[in-house]
């Protein structure tokens, strides 16, 4: 149990500190330059996990000017943090929804990702996604069919 916690905290250490990073702010602390900022981004509680494997992996997605991709799912809760432009997104059956750049979100493991778009007709638009795995989870996008399974 106290080893399952640690490796918990690791990986959500892992998360403040990308997230800061990817921000362009430093965590307050001995090395930072006096007058420096730093902004609580995003939090979520994360699902129950083994903790004995934990895994995290950093993506980067870029999608041009009116690009997309197709319904999807991910093995791992994703928490994302969009960088630059505006994305459009839809999980399941809610609502769709645009986050702009400076913005974070989450996805449940295995939900729906219905709609993963730019906003934009004319400017590209990157976000980051945190995989946190508790295992070696095999890709990490898996298509979504017709009807949504």
């Amino acid at each position: 149990m106290e080893r399952q916690l640690r490796y918990r905290r690791i990986a959500l250490g892992g998360l403040a500190m990308a997230c800061a990073t990817l921000a362009g702010h430093g965590m307050r602390g001995a090395e930072t330059p006096p007058g420096a900022r730093a902004r609580l981004v995003f939090s979520h509680s994360l699902p129950r996990m083994d903790g004995s494997r934990l895994q995290a992996k950093l993506v980067e997605v870029t999608y041009g000017p009116g690009e997309s991709s197709k319904p999807h799912s991910h093995p791992c809760p994703i928490t994302g943090y969009v960088l630059e432009g505006a994305v459009r997104m839809r999980i399941g059956d809610s609502a769709e929804r645009v986050y702009k750049a400076g913005e974070a979100f989450y996805e449940e493991a295995h939900s729906r990702h219905m709609v993963s778009a730019n906003a934009s007709g004319t400017e590209r638009a990157r976000f980051l996604a945190y995989f946190t795995c508790d295992r070696d989870a095999g890709p990490l996008s898996v298509p979504v069919h017709g009807d949504g399974r």
